[in-house]
């Protein structure tokens, strides 16, 4: 059985972030993806070996699993070792029947060697099965505060994909079958940033801006939100870079849209550059008042 070098596939070092991994897969993946390389085995088969590889160094415990695990084994094969007699139990996983594997995966499309690591309970002990084909989807923050559809294009047929609100950059969406040769499609979700507001978790956070006028004595801001604008309301005396909590304003919980995060609001007051005789008369009498 070859030893898979995943690194090499994807074309990053060992020490590459999450965010080169990502970059590198989608790069490649868009090169040999079976759509542009329409009856090109070779490209299809890179495309499969592609996705392998970001399979695995694209999720965290299955990269730390291979990076222990991957290097010992290539080490256990150049000494002349067998699969079937390497010691699987020492990483967590558990040996298996090799004859049984293609039963286990249903011809899955992932190399032996991908079977063999975590086919055989993989990390922790927990079977992994595989995930098919993967794919970038990029979609704006207003669709994943609403939810989004799209309509793939696979094997000459169209398939409408309903993208469930409250996914984040790195949510997966499973599409049943829509993969070449019929294999489950994953939608990789990245959520694109909006100069409006920026998110925490399910929490937002923006700004609104008033005039000093509003800051001293009171009033309403128009603050946007993502189910638009509502009045905010100022209490006197309000100081600048104050941040106010709009409960319930910010992004819904993907397994439970109805709940969801708050929008924190930082409020930004504008100074006047130029005033009017009366305005500079009043403000000059003004400022002779001690607080």
């Amino acid at each position: 059985m070859e030893y898979k070098d995943y690194y090499k596939i994807l074309g990053v070092d060992r020490k590459a972030s999450d965010e080169d991994i990502r970059k590198a897969y989608r790069k490649l993946a868009k090169q040999y993806h079976p759509d542009y390389n329409p009856k090109d085995k070779q490209a299809e088969e890179r495309f499969k070996e592609i996705n392998e590889a970001y399979e695995v160094l694209g999720d965290t415990k299955k990269r730390s699993h291979y990076d222990r695990l991957g290097s010992d084994f290539s080490q256990w094969q150049r000494r002349g070792g067998t699969p079937g007699d390497f010691n699987w139990d020492q990483y967590g996983g558990r040996r298996v029947d090799f004859d049984d594997l293609n039963d286990m995966f249903g011809g899955g499309g992932f190399s032996d060697f991908f079977r063999t690591i975590f086919g055989g309970g993989g990390v922790g002990g927990a079977r992994s099965q595989p995930q098919g084909y993967q794919q970038e989807l990029e979609i704006t923050l207003e669709e994943a505060f609403k939810g989004a559809t799209r309509v793939l294009q696979t094997d000459g047929k169209q398939k409408q994909v309903r993208i469930p609100a409250g996914v984040r950059t790195g949510s997966k969406v499973r599409v049943a079958g829509a993969g070449p040769n019929g294999l489950d499609l994953y939608l990789i979700v990245g959520v694109k940033e909006d100069r409006r507001f920026e998110r925490q978790g399910n929490d937002l956070h923006t700004t609104a801006t008033v005039n000093v006028f509003t800051a001293i004595l009171g009033g309403d801001a128009d603050v946007e939100t993502l189910e638009g604008r509502v009045k905010l309301n100022i209490p006197a005396g309000t100081q600048p870079e104050q941040v106010f909590r709009l409960a319930g304003r910010g992004m819904p919980h993907l397994k439970n849209p109805r709940d969801k995060g708050d929008l924190f609001v930082r409020l930004k007051v504008q100074v006047p550059k130029y005033l009017s005789p009366k305005q500079r008369e009043l403000l000059e009498e003004a400022s002779k008042i001690k607080f």
